[in-house]
């Protein structure tokens, strides 16, 4: 059977092959034929690119400031003044941004399942969870991932991957405890389909700039908390104590500001690039989970599933389970559906939301269940 939804969707198939049995003969795994989605594809490649350039542009930010006010505030720190200017070598800057890139690339999965408390699943733990996802990846063509169980109960999964060959599927206890079946299925299927997309690469190396640019800025934070403290207590100091002082307090505040609005302003271009990619790849990832499965209304029931089980949790629940990764769950965990105003998780109201509207998202699933029927 074939299916398309819009201009924008990809077409997806799922057949027999041509020496399957007879229906009275035992089923041989399905295959599937996967038309790439342009419309994702073009955001990934752009997306990378910028994965690329930012990191770089943020070096050279610092090399900028240090050259303009840096300078500055040197003279007027030693009165005296400072010929030159700070450069660095554009190989360096790439090498080092490379470096980092290699650490994501490498410790990226390891640090998301820490965030979310997440354990490897074996099967003498959890055989019907891997079963289900070994046959679910057997039908969609790809290797079958590991799986990782997080120990809350906010129902919710995500993959991550540095490439699809070592993806891990994460699944909340809450996710288990909530769904079963063909809605557990689709969910499973979903996160597969992150993983035959390469989205799910792409987004777990989109979070080298954010985590970067949150140190740098977490760092300037702590030196003006400890410039703070240090003033405050400080005693019985002479005037060319207190004039040394002075200086060293104007020096060390005004650069660690100019850090931190410099960090600031580059995670806020990371984290909206970021999710927008996020946005698309979610509608992809719905159609690739109803193309495996067969089924979009299976997941559709368990998006809504999820959505209810979701608002009436405590926020200290989702912040918990959040770690960072909002972006790649399911189902958003900081959407307006959290009730009031007062309840509302700060990114909602800063950044773009990580996901498409949950009510979009079912009725898509609604209309490809009918052009299937």
């Amino acid at each position: 059977m074939s299916v398309s939804v819009g201009e924008r969707d990809r077409c997806l198939s799922v057949r027999p092959p041509p020496d399957a049995p007879r229906d009275d003969s035992p089923p041989e795994r399905e295959t599937m034929e996967w038309e790439p989605d342009r419309g994702l594809q073009f955001r990934m490649a752009v997306a990378l690119v910028l994965v690329a350039v930012l990191p770089v542009a943020f070096v050279y930010a610092f090399v900028v400031a240090i050259n303009t006010v840096g300078l500055e505030l040197l003279e007027w720190a030693t009165d005296r003044p400072w010929n030159g200017r700070v450069y660095v070598k554009p190989w360096l800057a790439v090498g080092a941004v490379a470096v980092g890139f290699a650490a994501q690339f490498a410790l990226g999965d390891r640090v998301a399942l820490h965030a979310v408390d997440a354990r490897r699943a074996d099967r003498d733990s959890h055989p019907d969870l891997l079963a289900r996802v070994d046959r679910l990846a057997q039908t969609a063509g790809i290797e079958s991932p590991s799986v990782a169980v997080s120990r809350s109960g906010v129902p919710n999964a995500f993959a991550v991957s540095p490439r699809p060959s070592d993806a891990t599927v994460v699944v909340t206890d809450g996710l288990i405890d909530s769904l079963d079946g063909d809605e557990l299925d689709a969910v499973l299927a979903h996160e597969l389909a992150h993983v035959k997309n390469r989205d799910v690469t792409v987004m777990s190396l989109s979070y080298f700039l954010p985590s970067l640019t949150y140190a740098v800025a977490t760092v300037a934070f702590f030196i003006l908390k400890g410039l703070f403290y240090v003033v405050g207590n400080a005693r019985h100091v002479d005037d060319d104590g207190a004039k040394g002082v002075v200086v060293a307090i104007v020096v060390i505040t005004v650069s660690a500001l100019i850090t931190a609005a410099i960090s600031v302003l580059f995670w806020v271009a990371s984290y909206v690039l970021f999710r927008t990619l996020s946005q698309y790849r979610e509608h992809a990832a719905d159609r690739g989970a109803a193309a495996i499965t067969g089924d979009p209304l299976a997941l559709a029931s368990a998006l809504r599933t999820v959505d209810d089980e979701m608002s009436g949790m405590p926020d200290s629940d989702l912040r918990d389970v959040d770690g960072g990764l909002e972006a790649l769950y399911v189902a958003p965990i900081d959407d307006y559906q959290f009730g009031d105003g007062d309840r509302e998780l700060i990114s909602s109201d800063i950044f773009p939301a990580t996901h498409p509207d949950t009510e979009e998202r079912i009725e898509r699933l609604q209309e490809l269940a009918g052009e299937r029927a």
